[in-house]
């Protein structure tokens, strides 16, 4: 049987590289030359290369001539080659850096025995190996040093590179593409009719950007394509810690794990499936009025929906092994993202949205999945208000985002933190909404008696002595005074 590499035969991916003109700087062809030291160089040869042409790949075939391309076979055998005692594939990915994937792969072609390396193409910053990184420049390998041009057109590229864009898997053929993308979701997501036939599908995926043309008929998946719609996220190694990953525990503490779940679809055709199985395993909050006892969710959908959107949407994709988690406790739960937020927390409800997938941002709302930009976290707060809840909070790791939704609490049981945070909340909320912040609103917002004004009171106080809210017009009388958060203090001049 023919070998198969990512959906087609090698054979003919050999045949595609070979066709190729002589001059590609992201292919390069040997007989039988396998000094380590130099395999290693042409690692990042290729690798920078590939990326300056804006190729996902570049590719090393052994058994080939340079001149003619002509197939004469191969006596290289990479999984023999040793290196002192080392093994020939562990000291090349000791010698390069950053880390990159590359892999060989060893069959007959056109009856005679070849190697093909394939190397994923740079991505974050030039690849070296032993401390420098190298380019082709037509079909001649030098350092990166050498070329201060081709240097700063790299750094530019990898610098406005979206990773969402990046080829995730490539060298697919149209059946590969309707395998691994669940391309009737896309078109009910995006409101469209299923085409009748694969070409049309594809063409289609290809104008959005879900998929793109690799080496002449073949296709690449891209990251964006594969976290939006794929079947299964396993099927793409590189993106399978990606997937939303929930956790539900016994009572408060992570001691005693109820059940795991990983995500197996892509965000987009999972999202809804996610949402109702966080749901379902959540408690019902009975509330008692008028002598009628209803449940009501523990969380308001809506917030829940939109946290954990901002979860998927907004996480740092450059950070490998980690993705998306929702774990559940008796008294909270905790939405997990890797990546620290382009925006202060402080400052989520006023600032302009930034996010580092805006393509991947724009076609969950296109789909309906989260809010229209910049309104997500004002929603969250309005639901927690509505019901009463304790305010959320967000904490920063050096390399994660949490946000922690609490379940229902009165008001003596909050810690003096909390009833800070939930006033100034209350604050950042009226004041993009133009509404005024005082005694009355504070007491809506706890569900505090009318008669009861001083409790309110002494609630402002704590939140100004904090540093999270002033006083708007230290003129007016008791009865009109009122608060915005310290941010629009028209006194406050910026450090």
């Amino acid at each position: 049987m023919t070998p198969n590499f990512g959906g087609l035969d090698l054979s003919s991916l050999a045949d595609r590289l070979i066709a190729l003109s002589k001059e590609t700087t992201w292919v390069e062809f040997k007989v039988d030359n396998a000094d380590p030291k130099e395999i290693g160089e042409y690692i990042s040869a290729l690798s920078n290369s590939a990326a300056l042409e804006g190729r996902p790949r570049g590719y090393m075939m052994w058994g080939v001539t340079d001149d003619e391309h002509d197939v004469v076979g191969t006596q290289f055998d990479p999984d023999s080659r040793k290196i002192g005692n080392e093994d020939l594939i562990p000291w090349l990915v000791r010698g390069c850096d950053p880390q990159i994937h590359f892999s060989f792969h060893s069959f007959n072609h056109r009856g005679q025995p070849v190697v093909l390396l394939e190397v994923a193409a740079a991505t974050t910053r030039p690849v070296m190996f032993s401390g420098k990184a190298h380019v082709r420049i037509g079909s001649y390998k030098k350092t990166l040093k050498e070329h201060p041009d081709h240097e700063r057109r790299l750094w530019r590229l990898l610098d406005a590179e979206e990773i969402e864009n990046i080829p995730v898997l490539d060298n697919l053929s149209d059946e590969d593409v309707v395998q691994l993308i669940d391309y009737p979701a896309y078109f009910k997501l995006m409101g469209r009719p299923l085409p009748a036939n694969r070409s049309h599908i594809v063409e289609i995926l290809e104008q959005d950007g879900i998929i793109s043309h690799d080496i002449a008929t073949s296709w690449s998946i891209s990251n964006r394509g594969a976290l939006l719609f794929a079947n299964d996220l396993s099927d793409f190694p590189s993106l399978s810690r990606k997937a939303p990953r929930v956790i539900q525990y016994a009572k408060n503490s992570r001691i005693e794990t109820i059940r795991e779940q990983m995500g197996v679809h892509g965000y987009a055709t999972g999202f809804q499936g996610l949402v109702r199985y966080i749901s379902d395993l959540l408690p019902e909050n009975e509330q008692i009025s008028e002598a009628l006892r209803t449940s009501h969710p523990l969380y308001p959908d809506l917030a829940l929906r939109e946290l954990i959107a901002n979860a998927l949407v907004h996480q740092d994709l450059a950070i490998h092994g980690s993705g998306p988690m929702i774990e559940m406790f008796d008294d909270r739960l905790e939405i997990t993202n890797p990546g620290v937020p382009l925006v202060q927390p402080e400052r989520f409800v006023d600032s302009p949205p930034q996010s580092r997938n805006e393509r991947l941002a724009r076609a969950m709302r296109q789909m309906g999945i989260c809010e229209e930009r910049g309104s997500g976290w004002d929603k969250v707060l309005f639901e927690i208000e509505y019901n009463q809840l304790p305010p959320p909070l967000v904490e920063v790791t050096e390399m994660h985002t949490k946000v922690i939704l609490f379940a229902p609490r009165p008001l003596p049981s909050m810690e003096h933190d909390d009833r800070v945070r939930a006033v100034y909340q209350h604050a950042c909320l009226s004041y993009v909404n133009r509404q005024a912040v005082n005694n009355a609103s504070i007491r809506r917002r706890f569900a505090i008696a009318e008669h009861n004004k001083a409790l309110a009171s002494r609630l402002l106080r704590e939140a100004v002595a904090a540093g999270y809210i002033v006083v708007y017009d230290s003129s007016a009388g008791p009865r009109s005074i009122r608060y915005v958060p310290f941010w629009a203090d028209p006194d406050r001049t910026e450090v």
